[in-house]
Parts: C-alpha cells; sequence; structure tokens
C-alpha cells in the first residue's frame, strides 16, 4: 500500500552499508517505519530528509513491518535544534518519548500537533525545560495517566490542593495530606502551573518566565510522575541529567 504523509523524523538508525530506517511520527497513521535506501551516501537524495527532527511530506510503499521511501520534501529542517547541543538535547528527548510510547500505526492529530509546537517552541528558544513538560504532560495523557487536580483523591472534595501525591496520582488537601507520608507539598503557584501543563495546547505557548526553583519543583514532579507511572528509561533524558550534573 502507498502512503503520502507529512511525518516528523523521531528516530533514524543505520541499516545496513548505506541505508537507514527511519520512525516517522505522522498525523494520520501515528509511528511508521520507513527504509530510507542510500540514505547514508555523500549525494543521496534522502540525507536530509532522513535526519532526526527533519518535518517533511513522504511517500514511500509499505507491505509489512517496514516501508520503503520512494521521495521525500523537507518542510521545516529545524536546523538550528540540530547545530545546539542544549536545543538537540531536549528535541531528542521528547522524540525518544514518543517513539517509546507510541504504539505503531496509532493515528494521534492532537499528539502531532503538540510535538511539532514543542519542536517549534524549542526552535524559538523558548524555556526548554517548560517545553519538556507540556509535553510530558500530553503524553501521561495519552497514557492515561493524567493527574487528578481538580478534587482531593482521598476526600473527593474540591478542596485548595497543598500537595500532590505521585503514588496516588493527584492532589490532596490539608486534612488529607497525612493519608501519604511521601506528598510533595506544592504552592498554588506551582498547582496552576500543572493544570496548565493539562489544559493548554502548547501551540498557544507563549514565553513563561518560571523562577529557578519553581522549575526545580516541577522537574522532581513530573519525574517522578512519569517514573512511577510510566517507567520507561530514556538515554536522552539520562543525557539531559549528565548536562545538568556537570554544568555543560
Amino acid at each position: 500500500m502507498q502512503y503520502r504523509v507529512q511525518g516528523i523524523v523521531i528516530r533514524s538508525m543505520d541499516y545496513g552499508e548505506g541505508n537507514k530506517i527511519i520512525s516517522l511520527f505522522t498525523r494520520e497513521y501515528g509511528k511508521m517505519s520507513v527504509v530510507a535506501r542510500g540514505a547514508k551516501k555523500v549525494k543521496s537524495r534522502y540525507g536530509s530528509s532522513a535526519q532526526l527532527f527533519t518535518f517533511g511530506d513522504y511517500l514511500f510503499y509499505k507491505n509489512g513491518q517496514l516501508g520503503t521511501l520512494n521521495h521525500a520534501e523537507i518542510i521545516e529542517p529545524y536546523h538550528k535544534i540540530r547545530e545546539d547541543l542544549h536545543r538537540a538535547a531536549h528535541a531528542s528527548y521528547l522524540a525518544e518519548m514518543t517513539e517509546r510510547m507510541m504504539g505503531d500505526q496509532e493515528g494521534q492529530p492532537f499528539l502531532f500537533d503538540q510535538l511539532k509546537a514543542s519542536m517549534t517552541a524549542i526552535q524559538e528558544d523558548k524555556d526548554y525545560e517548560i517545553i519538556d513538560h507540556f509535553y510530558e504532560m500530553k503524553m501521561l495523557t495519552y497514557a492515561g495517566y493524567t493527574p487528578e487536580l481538580d478534587q482531593c483523591m482521598v476526600c473527593r472534595e474540591s478542596s485548595e490542593a497543598v500537595a500532590l501525591s505521585i503514588g496516588l496520582g493527584g492532589i490532596l488537601c490539608e486534612k488529607c495530606i497525612l493519608r501519604d507520608p511521601q506528598a510533595i507539598r506544592i504552592s498554588s503557584g506551582v498547582f496552576k502551573l500543572l493544570r496548565v501543563f493539562v489544559q493548554t495546547d502548547v501551540r498557544r505557548l507563549g514565553q513563561i518566565d518560571v523562577k529557578p526553583q519553581t522549575k526545580a519543583l516541577l522537574k522532581h514532579i513530573m519525574r517522578s510522575y512519569f517514573d512511577t507511572h510510566v517507567g520507561l528509561r530514556l538515554k536522552s533524558r539520562d543525557f539531559l541529567d549528565q548536562m545538568d550534573k556537570y554544568g555543560v
């Protein structure tokens, strides 16, 4: 069957002497794997279109697990992402998260738009860590692990949130906070940002100014929640942590 799709390259790996296998995240069909023959060669017509993060039009024939690329036209190469270590590291995190969490050929138009908007936001130098959290929350929602932010997880009342229980999967009020000794105390500002991550389309993201201590707490919350409920070990996230550790 022949496909013509718009897609973002979320993985690119060598295959044989001169070929690459690319994973495309497409609007209509979700994740699809395609062989780009000759893409490793210097004068290949597919060299640029098979690079990680590239957004383009792809035409391929698919009969089984792998498609064979017949034509590609680049729409947005995202050069600025690939040319900068920090941009590339954060974009790689979003790409690997998508590649690992999405099943093959699961059409997710909204998630496609969120990933594309996130890549654009990284290229435009918006806050990389905040972009990560927006997209993490979209992927958590896709996987069915959206945190409960409207009512206390214990008493089920719409009381003021004072803590987030990672294990219970949502907020706790003051009278119920002792039900989870591991609950993380949160300010009203952190609570509002968590709700923004859930409710706001990344395509509408403007500049967000977040204090360093607030960003550190948000990172702790999102990492803990992701690890508890999804449990994927991502190499790109380990690389981000190494960059933070050594002040790169």
